[in-house]
């Protein structure tokens, strides 16, 4: 019988640890956006051509959180009202603005150049950052964060393309999906959430 007690008490005794250090614990953050921490994709470093005319790697900011965004400077509905948003958004967090980085990322290579991301991008926040490259950079890049993107059959000047907004966070990892549409509110509770968290 003395086997089975002690059988029954370490069984007993590893539950009431298991329930010790879950309790102890911290709750995982509760976000409005989609979690999609999970993903074996969109962590890899890349390396494109800033506003400014520099090359830029997503490794830079490593150490902030990362707002990337994948459209174009001449869309007529999207873009410009969520980097508004965007804009909004680094008013909000006030001091912390300055540890997060905006990432405007083109899917118009061939219209999109230094000089027309520098006349675009600036204009929402001055710390936001407009990158391009070739088309074969811009197609990997998109294709790493599963950003789908073609001409509009219709009107060529056109590009249809995916609107969420990604988030990583200051470590480098991608972390968060947002619809674009999501309230201001939304987004700043979420990036607070991950700029409590430690790099």
């Amino acid at each position: 019988m003395l086997p089975s007690y002690r059988f029954r008490f370490s069984r007993i005794f590893f539950l009431l640890l298991a329930l010790f250090v879950a309790a102890c614990s911290p709750p995982a953050p509760t976000f409005k956006s989609t979690d999609i921490s999970g993903v074996d994709w969109g962590s890899g470093d890349f390396e494109l051509t800033a506003h400014t005319g520099k090359p830029t790697k997503a490794a830079d900011f490593r150490g902030k959180v990362v707002i990337m965004f994948f459209g174009f400077t001449h869309c007529p509905d999207i873009c410009p009202p969520t980097m508004a948003k965007l804009a909004v958004l680094m008013k909000r967090l006030g001091d912390d603005a300055t540890r997060v980085q905006v990432l405007f990322i083109t899917v118009d290579p061939e219209n999109d150049t230094v000089k027309q991301l520098a006349g675009f991008v600036p204009q929402f926040h001055p710390s936001f950052i407009g990158l391009t490259g070739s088309d074969k950079e811009i197609a990997a890049v998109a294709s790493e964060y599963k950003v789908a993107y073609s001409k509009n059959p219709k009107t060529p000047a056109l590009v249809d393309h995916s609107t969420g907004i990604l988030i990583k966070d200051a470590k480098g990892k991608l972390r968060l999906l947002v619809k674009n549409d999501v309230p201001v509110e939304d987004l700043e509770h979420d990036v607070r959430l991950l700029l409590k968290e430690k790099n």
